[in-house]
């Protein structure tokens, strides 16, 4: 046998290219309410504030006129993209196209672009008025302390309970506006705890709260697992220290617009050695508070 027989092994490469772990897009998109917009800035809803009718207690009186407080929330775009090469030399190493694969790392990425904007609109200053020059804030009275439902705790029943209190307070229709809460693993895992949650005898056998081990619905609040909130809303709650804020709200109380969705272009690059292929993803996009009294925050200990 020769010995030069090894120069004529084959090197076998796997067929299938695996994603590394991560999130796959962008969770919160379908939380929120949403459209589409032109230009430097953007005012998805024009606010008017609630009145009050008057008793009529004579006859043939002067009519007195009502003004209802109004308002402007406006949303301002953000860019985003993101190019990757991929040499033709490197293409003929490979048993397979990698372009998809790309495409749908790319598309992730920008996902999740999406709900860092989304999260950072909940507590973050709002802009109002006629241009959008008026600075709001998220409203202090929203929040729910450390302590609730024990000294320095995580997620627990009586935290939910109180969120949705506030929410309920002004007047949420729980009915007809579906309200959500971002949790992480540590929150979910918290709520594995609680026997209001887990235990049978708390929740009808018919619509159970736990499926598969994984709570998706409790107390009417559909929740939502994203791991983006100890990036984008860590903090500190003057109760206790280094705390991760949770966010509750009703749909109608955050706003996503978008300028550009999601594009993905595959070209090749004349200008560069070897003529790559590229694959160039953008879009550009941003969020925004919509009403203060339609967001929740919860403290809950890191």
């Amino acid at each position: 046998m020769s010995v030069n027989l090894t120069t004529n092994y084959v090197r076998q490469y796997s067929t299938n290219v695996a994603l590394l772990l991560q999130q796959k897009g962008s969770k919160l998109r379908n939380a929120v309410m949403g459209g589409s917009h032109v230009g430097s800035q953007a005012s998805p809803v024009d606010q008017i504030g609630a009145v009050t009718a008057s008793r009529v207690t004579t006859r043939f009186a002067d009519m007195p006129r009502t003004d209802a407080p109004t308002d402007r929330r406006w949303c301002f775009p953000v860019d985003y993209d993101l190019a990757q090469l991929i040499d033709n030399f490197d293409k003929l190493r490979l048993v397979i196209d990698p372009q998809s694969s790309y495409v749908q790392n790319a598309v992730n990425a920008l996902g999740r672009e999406m709900d860092d904007e989304i999260i950072a609109a909940m507590f973050g200053t709002a802009y109002t008025g006629v241009n959008g020059s008026t600075s709001t804030s998220f409203l202090a009275g929203n929040v729910v302390g450390v302590n609730t439902g024990g000294t320095d705790s995580g997620l627990n029943v009586n935290k939910l309970r109180a969120g949705k209190k506030l929410l309920m307070s002004h007047e949420v229709d729980f009915d007809n506006d579906p309200v959500f809460c971002a949790i992480s693993a540590k929150e979910h895992d918290e709520l594995l705890n609680e026997i209001q949650v887990i235990s049978s005898d708390f929740n009808g056998a018919d619509r159970p709260v736990l499926q598969e081990g994984k709570v998706s619905r409790f107390l009417g609040i559909n929740f939502i697992h994203c791991e983006r909130l100890v990036v984008e809303a860590a903090g500190t709650d003057d109760q206790s220290g280094s705390s991760t804020q949770i966010p509750m709200w009703a749909k109608s109380g955050l706003y996503m617009g978008l300028w550009d969705d999601i594009n993905v272009k595959i070209s090749q690059r004349d200008d560069l050695q070897s003529i790559p292929w590229q694959v160039y993803t953008k879009a550009t996009f941003g969020a925004t508070r919509l009403e203060e009294k339609k967001v929740v925050k919860i403290w809950c200990q890191v």
